[in-house]
């Protein structure tokens, strides 16, 4: 594992009435879902950076309106749907 580390205004944690290590849980969730919208790293990555399990992650996904399902076009989806 690789550490990052970035430097926040204490006023933000302050603010949020949050504690860092839940703000840190915050951010890793946030860029896990957006490395996963992007479709720069594996479902499974994410759901290592984000600090959870693939089925909790994908929860995750479906809270903030993130489909782990991609179609190229409509046609696609319909042969999908038709074969399930």
């Amino acid at each position: 594992m690789e550490h990052i580390s970035i430097q926040i205004p204490e006023e933000i944690l302050i603010d949020l009435h949050e504690d860092r290590d839940i703000f840190e849980n915050y951010v890793k969730q946030k860029i896990a879902i957006d490395l996963y919208i992007e479709r720069k790293v594996s479902l499974g990555y994410c759901a290592e950076l984000a600090g959870m399990a693939k089925e909790d992650f994908i929860k995750l996904l479906g809270k903030n309106k993130v489909s782990i399902f991609s179609f190229v076009s409509d046609d696609e989806f319909e042969e999908e749907a038709t074969n399930a």
